[in-house]
């Protein structure tokens, strides 16, 4: 570890995004002085790696957060309404990837290629989007930089791993139970989802999406500070275990050319764009790495300036820890995370 540089905790640090942030710490050499990992009693006294180093994980209390400069939160929303006030009153900054804080006013949504500058409101919490909504707006920042966005439709392909690390266990417990000719275990998902697909991310709202649908349409929004901006989604959980695809449609209120869109998408930050139409992006292709991958751009001939692509991302990294971490280099390099005097 670092000599000198900030106090990390990271809670939820024995789940899949968890052990991401930890990775991505290391790799990225983000100035940890300490890290502190958390998470719940049952979990207390096991161990993680970190930097190579194996570290004990602490129960999570209302006393955690003595001494840490940030906290990078991964445990789900209820854990982060009760947790993130206590860790800022202690005098941590928060950058949480839950659903609980992304939609509130005072709380900047960032992804940073997109919106960087979000990060100098922040008033001690900052939210990390949905991991579907991060890889689709990475995308269309450039596109939008172009021509902007009058309407997007979003057609997603979301990983196992998007419902966590049992999720992804279930996957495997139903693959082998069908290939052995025995009924699968459902517990994780509403329904079987080895071999089959599933077009339900989290409940049911009164108008018939999800509230998945309804993060993605909100997120995108809030990120590129289009309140009247046209956009739906249709959020579909398929048997993969890690990297989320997207397939989008965009009208543009101006004329974009395909060749424009394409140059804009090459030079675009957090992108990797693939113009041989038979050479695709999947998410095999995508899991491990933190780019965009970004392929079958072509003209949408439905609509007046429409353009449709496919992109594909690894939700665990990008779609989450990745831009966690990138948040918090942000914060960093602005000024926005000054290290307490301990």
């Amino acid at each position: 570890m670092a000599k000198s540089g900030w106090t990390v905790a990271i809670v939820g640090a024995t789940g899949a995004v968890g052990g991401e942030l930890m990775s991505v710490l290391a790799e990225r050499s983000f100035p940890v002085k300490r890290l502190v990992a958390l998470a719940s009693e049952r979990s207390a006294g096991s161990e993680v790696e970190f930097a190579g180093e194996p570290l004990k994980v602490a129960p999570l209390n209302d006393s955690s957060f003595e001494g840490v400069d940030l906290a990078l939160f991964s445990a789900g929303a209820a854990v982060s309404e009760q947790y993130a006030p206590l860790a800022v009153r202690a005098g941590a900054v928060v950058v949480d990837n839950t659903s609980f804080f992304r939609m509130h006013a005072d709380v900047p949504l960032v992804v940073p290629e997109v919106n960087p500058a979000a990060v100098d409101v922040h008033r001690g919490i900052l939210a990390n989007p949905n991991c579907s909504t991060i890889q689709a707006v990475v995308a269309l920042a450039p596109l939008h930089g172009l021509a902007g966005l009058r309407r997007v439709v979003y057609s997603t392909y979301q990983s196992a791993s998007g419902a966590g690390r049992q999720a992804m266990e279930e996957l495997k417990d139903q693959t082998v139970a069908l290939l052995s000719f025995r009924d699968p275990p459902v517990s994780r998902f509403p329904r079987r989802l080895a071999f089959d697909c599933i077009p339900q991310i989290d409940k049911f709202l009164d108008d018939g999406s999800t509230k998945e649908e309804r993060k993605m349409v909100e997120e995108t929004r809030k990120i590129f500070d289009l309140p009247g901006l046209a956009v739906v989604a249709t959020c579909v959980r398929v048997p993969v275990f890690v990297g989320h695809a997207v397939a989008v449609f965009v009208e543009f209120d101006r004329s974009i050319t395909l060749e424009a869109a394409r140059a804009a998408l090459r030079d675009a930050p957090g992108v990797v764009l693939t113009e041989d139409p038979t050479a695709y992006p999947t998410a095999v292709d995508a899991a491990g790495d933190d780019p965009v991958l970004v392929g079958r751009l072509r003209v949408d001939p439905s609509v007046p300036h429409g353009l449709a692509f496919w992109c594909v991302a690894d939700n665990l990294r990008k779609g989450a820890a990745t831009n966690a971490v990138q948040i918090a280099e942000l914060l960093a390099s602005r000024g926005r995370l000054a290290p307490q005097v301990h």
